[in-house]
């Protein structure tokens, strides 16, 4: 199966940024799609952005568009989640997800990838 490994993730403060990092293997990259989660206490995990391995298409919740930027490397199969004009309602913990199927015909659904990473903490101060 897939295996993710996270990093990144902090503290900052309102508009500043952070990046994340999740390395993907155990899956050709041209059929992995990546995605980026994020969920705060009391509240369901939601879809933040994710991207097709095979073309590099990218996918944005509305809440990130213009702020999260998600890209990949894939010569390294890694993933990122540059996250500018950070504000306290971002905070949250974050997970990058992975799936072998592919394109999935919603990549921001949790509900289209069965591999997690472990989680980062994402932390906004006003």
């Amino acid at each position: 199966g897939l295996q993710l490994v996270e990093s990144g993730g902090g503290s900052v403060q309102a508009g500043g940024s952070l990046r994340l990092s999740c390395a993907v293997s155990g899956y050709p990259w041209r059929r992995v799609t990546v995605g980026w989660f994020r969920q705060a206490p009391g509240k369901e995990r939601e879809g933040v952005a994710a991207i097709y391995g095979a073309d590099g298409k990218t996918f944005y919740a509305d809440s990130v568009k213009g702020r999260f930027t998600i890209s990949q490397d894939s010569a390294n199969n890694t993933v990122y989640l540059q996250m500018n004009s950070l504000s306290p309602e971002d905070t949250a913990m974050f997970y990058c997800a992975a799936t072998g199927a592919f394109r999935p015909a919603d990549p921001i659904s949790p509900h289209s990838y069965n591999y997690w990473g472990q989680g980062s903490q994402v932390t906004v101060s006003s």
